[in-house]
């Protein structure tokens, strides 16, 4: 009977890596995108182990986000951070995920332990589901404060990436007609914004580690494309997380979409 293994960790190329190798790059990235699938508990437990080694070696130079958090929901975690409200409002107001408690309130913790800043990335939901079913045009009649919240209009976007083509195609291509436009442009507002928002908390010798659904950096598209459109020379680290029937050997479908690989056993328990 072979060793039932959990996962295994593989470089762009395909190579199995270790785990040093990765914490290395990590150190010296500025900006780590750790691409999760949401349910995925290695993924979880990887995040949380990278980022505690990662503090441990540059101590106050870290900043951690989430896409998990919309951006107008940082003045909770501040208040939070700074005692001034307890968890338990925090937890009651912030507009958490389902999937909080179990996945990312350990980062939550681990962050507020070491004094680092948490930054809410994501655009507020409300935004992003005005995009899909009334357009842009829906977008730029919000307030002046509302705008605060997301990337800057009009939104800047290059609909033939593969990502967001592959979303049009699932509207029906461009024969659709212009609203088949607004899927992945939806999708789109949020890499804008979480790339506004990284860049607005990174500075020149910090590391920002930013956890993610693996659709918005694979292929260093997504929230890459953004960041390096605001500052070419970032040294920009991705991970990606996938399912696979077989960890000891990387599909080729999944070659090259992250710098790390993390392939997961199938059979995986989910964390919900």
């Amino acid at each position: 009977m072979p060793p039932k293994t959990a996962y295994q960790l593989y470089d762009f190329d395909g190579g199995i890596t270790p785990y040093d190798s990765l914490l290395q790059a990590a150190q010296n990235a500025d900006i780590v995108l750790f691409g999760e699938l949401h349910n995925d508990p290695i993924a979880h437990w990887l995040q949380y182990e990278l980022t505690r080694d990662v503090i441990a070696h540059k101590k106050q130079e870290v900043v951690l986000g989430a896409e998990m958090f919309e951006a107008d929901n940082q003045v909770l975690l501040d208040e939070y951070f700074a005692g001034l409200i307890s968890e338990k409002k925090f937890e009651e107001e912030a507009r958490l995920w389902p999937n909080y408690k179990t996945d990312y309130k350990r980062l939550v913790l681990l962050a507020k332990e070491y004094g680092l800043p948490f930054i809410a990335t994501n655009i507020p939901r409300r935004y992003a589901n005005t995009m899909y079913k009334q357009g842009e045009k829906a977008l730029e009649a919000c307030s002046p404060e509302a705008k605060q919240w997301m990337a800057p209009l009009p939104l800047d976007v290059d609909l033939s990436l593969p990502s967001y083509q592959s979303m049009l195609n699932m509207m029906g291509g461009h024969e659709a007609g212009p609203d088949a436009a607004n899927f992945p442009k939806a999708q789109a507002i949020k890499d804008a914004t979480m790339a506004k928002f990284i860049m607005k908390n990174w500075n020149t010798g910090k590391t920002f580690i930013h956890y993610n659904g693996a659709f918005h950096s694979n292929n260093r598209e997504g929230i890459v494309w953004y960041l390096q459109k605001a500052n070419p020379d970032l040294k920009i680290l991705t991970i990606s997380t996938v399912l696979q029937g077989n960890v000891n050997e990387l599909m080729a479908e999944n070659k090259g979409i992250a710098d790390f690989i993390i392939v997961v056993n199938e059979n995986m328990t989910n964390t919900h």
